[in-house]
């Protein structure tokens, strides 16, 4: 009888502890719930409020979806640990295991981490922005759009090329768009019997006829190079960037046309070939 009273307390002892254990264990996933809501909630508004603040400024818009992101990122990392450590879950030695993690994995995705850092800088330095027309890794098209890891470009000729950051941070990078304007360099060559003063006050006169063309800086006119077969003038007129490759198109033909009204000609190259030695039969 009395082994069967204390294995009755025993018993009752053990349902005690567990029922408290599982008590404070519910308590604790509760909080650990809470936690991440509300975490959630003041990350999420974090980020609305950086996201909103930052695009009433002149920040480029780049710049703040990534800011706003990693608002956002940082305090769910904070939140993670945080019900972790609710959880009983020794933080430290987490923390110490996923940075040998990543640090295999960085050493894995090398490449990966340099198109990303290659992305922190042109974000923060900005050598280009989404819109501007530039000339990058041997590619040359208007900026679509500027991530982590790759730029967006498109050209010309409609078509969309990823280059990866750090091509773009390892080479030259021209930009066609800061300056808002563009020289065109022309070369037009004409025969050597020609009046060369006629020929560049033509030349000028279609210059000045397109509106496209500005007047300052004022077109430049004046002989290249006497060429084996003609004289070549650079011509060097000064557009705005939008209209640097249709004014680039157009204005041969507008001189090419106007020198066939004056019958002013345009050689091409030939040579004179002269025989000796050879008999009048």
């Amino acid at each position: 009888m009395e082994s069967l009273l204390g294995q009755l307390e025993l018993f009752s002892n053990l349902f005690e502890q567990l029922q408290q254990v599982g008590l404070a264990l519910g308590l604790n996933i509760g909080v650990a719930i809470a936690i991440f809501f509300v975490g959630r909630w003041v990350a999420q508004f974090l980020r609305r409020f950086v996201r909103k603040t930052l695009g009433k400024t002149r920040i480029d818009p780049t710049l703040v979806a990534f800011a706003s992101n990693m608002s956002y990122y940082v305090v769910m990392a904070f939140v993670l640990l945080a019900i972790l450590g609710q959880l009983g879950i020794e933080t430290t030695s987490l923390i110490a295991l996923i940075g040998a993690a990543g640090l295999a994995v960085g050493l894995s995705l090398q490449g990966s981490l340099a198109n990303f850092a290659a992305g922190i800088l042109l974000i923060i330095f900005r050598p280009f922005r989404v819109g501007d027309w530039i000339d990058a890794s041997g590619v040359s098209g208007y900026v679509e759009d500027i991530e982590l890891l790759t730029t967006i470009l498109h050209t010309l000729d409609n078509r969309t090329v990823v280059i990866p950051n750090r091509k773009l941070t390892d080479d030259n990078i021209i930009n066609y768009s800061t300056r808002g304007t563009l020289r065109l360099d022309l070369v037009v060559g004409v025969a050597y019997d020609s009046d060369l003063k006629q020929v560049k006050t033509i030349i000028r006169q279609v210059l000045s006829e397109d509106e496209r063309i500005l007047s300052q800086p004022a077109p430049t006119v004046g002989v290249l190079e006497l060429a084996d077969s003609s004289i070549n003038l650079a011509v060097r007129p000064w557009v705005s960037t939008a209209d640097y490759v249709p004014v680039s198109l157009s204005i041969y033909e507008a001189i090419k046309i106007r020198f066939d009204e004056i019958g002013i000609e345009i050689p091409f190259p030939q040579r004179d070939l002269h025989v000796y030695g050879l008999s009048r039969e």
